[in-house]
């Protein structure tokens, strides 16, 4: 059984879905939208997050909701409150989030480490254009491990986890739980 913060739903963020997020990440969004539509000291930011919160809470009758849908759902809103400049500033911004690479490694399978260098290029090239700017890995050690066809931890998967952090680190990611 899935559990959901505060009863919201599910943001669907390219071919991933977030579970377990808050929404300070709102606030960023709409920050960033008022600083482009030239009101940076907009006052409603917190109030407007306060009430996107609340729809997610205890209107939104969806278990999986589009990061897209959300920001038009947002728009609309800003609309009607007579924000409309800031509303056509506001860009999709997702959540933090993060990705496990074991699914991606078993993929490429034994020795494909380029099929799973490309994967992940793609991957990234897509979270991204879904709006997503946080995004952390996780399952290194046993994606190395994979890639390397290892079932124990050796140096050539010492050489294969430093290749991929090396990666994900020129590609502006952060590595979480190695």
């Amino acid at each position: 059984m899935i559990s959901y913060i505060g009863n919201r739903p599910a943001l669907q963020i390219g071919t991933h879905q977030v579970f377990d997020y808050d929404t300070m990440w709102l606030e960023d969004a709409l920050r960033r939208a008022a600083r482009a539509a030239d009101h940076g000291d907009f006052p409603l930011i917190s109030e407007i997050r306060n009430g996107v919160e609340l729809y997610l809470e205890s209107q939104c009758s969806l278990r999986l909701l589009q990061l897209e849908d959300l920001f038009e759902r947002m728009r609309k809103m800003l609309v009607k409150i007579g924000c409309e400049r800031i509303a056509e500033k506001l860009e999709p911004l997702a959540p933090p989030l993060t990705v496990s690479l074991v699914a991606a490694a078993r993929s490429a399978g034994n020795g494909f480490e380029l099929a799973f260098f490309e994967t992940m290029r793609a991957e990234l090239s897509q979270l991204r254009e879904a709006g997503a700017e946080d995004i952390r890995f996780s399952g290194l050690r046993e994606c190395a491990m994979i890639l390397r066809g290892k079932s124990k931890w050796s140096r050539q998967c010492d050489a294969m986890l430093a290749e991929i952090t090396a990666f994900l680190r020129s590609a502006g990611t952060i590595c979480v739980g190695v």
